[in-house]
């Protein structure tokens, strides 16, 4: 009708195996919205967007400004992480790798969740120091919104090795609203040292309404 408004969410997926690999970084054009019409009397037309740019993430840096360095959730941090510690021509310079010397990315996340249902998502750790690392992988519930973890919030890994050496570990989400939603609130805990390192939102997802009739068998499925 005349006057009425809509809102589109788009989802945006890399077109090569090796964009899949790299990801999207801050700074990125993405593309361009394109809107194609039809008027009363027929005739078609259509209107583009300016061009998309990739926002910077809202990772924070020690003194509370904002760090667009790296590239965005589930974009292959630990990569640009390794890269930065290979080019570091010392250290104090708030490089990538001082900033995240331990990362956590989800292995293949989901991009939708049903409502009440939870599913298991596996997370890769990955250690950048130059020191193995007693470490302890947290979800802290109350940096979480929408999407929370679902039975035990933390896992002792013990020591990762140096220089790349990583592990995955397996957690369990749940979406308790409908929408789209940010999984944050992931923490690396150095057991040692008593040093934190908070991690970046690790990947975004939809929550979506089961199918009428559906939610309880699908959530006795998921724990079975």
């Amino acid at each position: 009708q005349p006057g009425d408004s809509y809102q589109y969410l788009f989802s945006v997926k890399a077109a090569s195996e090796s964009a899949a690999l790299r990801g999207i970084a801050c700074g990125d054009e993405i593309g361009k919205a394109r809107v194609v019409f039809q008027k009363t009397m027929g005739e078609f037309g259509k209107i583009y967007s300016s061009p998309v740019i990739c926002p910077p993430t809202a990772f924070l840096k020690e003194d509370g400004s904002q760090n667009s360095k790296f590239v965005v959730n589930g974009s292959g941090l630990s990569v640009d992480v390794a890269a930065a510690s290979a080019q570091s021509s010392g250290r104090g310079n708030g490089s990538l790798d001082e900033l995240l010397p331990v990362t956590v990315e989800p292995i293949d996340p989901p991009s939708t969740m049903r409502l009440s249902v939870p599913e298991r998502i596996s997370l890769l750790v990955v250690n950048h120091s130059t020191q193995p690392m007693n470490l302890q992988i947290q979800l802290r519930m109350s940096r979480m919104s929408g999407v929370v973890v679902c039975g035990p919030s933390f896992v002792t890994l013990g020591f990762v090795p140096p220089s790349g050496g990583s592990c995955t570990i397996d957690f369990q989400l749940v979406a308790l609203v409908a929408g789209l939603f940010s999984v944050t609130g992931c923490f690396i805990v150095d057991l040692t040292t008593g040093m934190e390192v908070e991690q970046p939102i690790l990947f975004d997802v939809f929550a979506k309404l089961p199918a009428d009739g559906t939610a309880e068998e699908e959530k006795k499925e998921s724990f079975s």
